[in-house]
C-alpha cells in the first residue's frame, strides 16, 4: 500500500518515523531513506539503533533554494541513485516497509528524476508498504495512494519567532 504524509504542518517525518518504529517492533524489515536531508536529524540515530536500514543524502545539506547548480546536480544524482536502490529492494521483495522522506520536496525542486520516480512508485503493486512524505503531494501519487494524511499548522511556535529545536522539530 502507498501512504502519503503531506501538508504544511509539523509531523510528516515524525509520523513516518513512528510507523518505522512500529514495523520494526513487529519484526518487519524497514528501510528509511531521506531525500533533501543529510541524516543529522535526531530520529536517525534511534532508528539505526533499532535496526532500521537508514540512508540519507550526503550531497544535500542545505535548502534547495540556497544550492548552486553544481550542488543541485550532485543532489539529483544521489537522489536518483537512492531511487534505484529502492527499485532493487522492491523488485527483490527485500523490505516490508520503505519510507522515502521528503520525496515531494525533492520532486517539486526538480532534485529527482520525475519519470524514474513515477516508474518505480506508480508501477509498483507488491506487498511492500511505501511511505512518501513532504509538502505538496501531487497527482498522480495522490490518486494511487491508499492512505493520505495531511498535517495542518493550526498553531506553531515559529509564528512567535521560535526557531526549530533539536529533538523536537529535527
Amino acid at each position: 500500500m502507498l501512504h502519503i504524509y503531506t501538508g504544511n504542518g509539523k509531523g510528516k517525518t515524525t509520523a513516518a518515523t513512528g510507523l518505522s518504529v512500529r514495523a520494526t517492533g513487529a519484526g518487519l524489515i524497514v528501510y528509511f531513506f531521506q531525500l533533501m536531508k543529510d541524516g543529522s536529524s535526531s530520529e536517525i540515530a534511534m532508528l539505526k539503533s533499532l535496526g532500521v536500514n537508514v540512508r540519507a543524502s550526503r550531497n544535500c545539506c542545505k535548502f534547495s533554494y540556497k544550492m548552486n547548480e553544481t550542488e543541485k546536480e550532485e543532489a539529483k544524482a544521489e537522489h536518483n541513485q537512492i531511487l534505484n536502490e529502492i527499485q532493487d529492494l522492491l523488485t527483490g521483495n527485500k523490505a516490508d516497509l520503505i519510507v522515502i522522506d521528503e520525496f515531494f520536496c525533492a520532486l517539486s525542486s526538480n532534485l529527482i528524476d520525475s519519470s524514474l520516480a513515477e516508474q518505480i512508485i506508480l508501477g509498483y503493486d507488491g506487498d511492500t508498504e511505501l511511505v512518501l512524505t513532504g509538502r505538496g503531494a501531487c497527482v498522480p501519487y495522490t490518486e494511487k495512494a491508499d492512505y493520505i494524511t495531511e498535517m495542518l499548522p493550526l498553531k506553531h511556535p515559529y509564528d512567535k519567532g521560535i526557531h526549530a529545536r533539536k529533538g523536537i522539530e529535527y
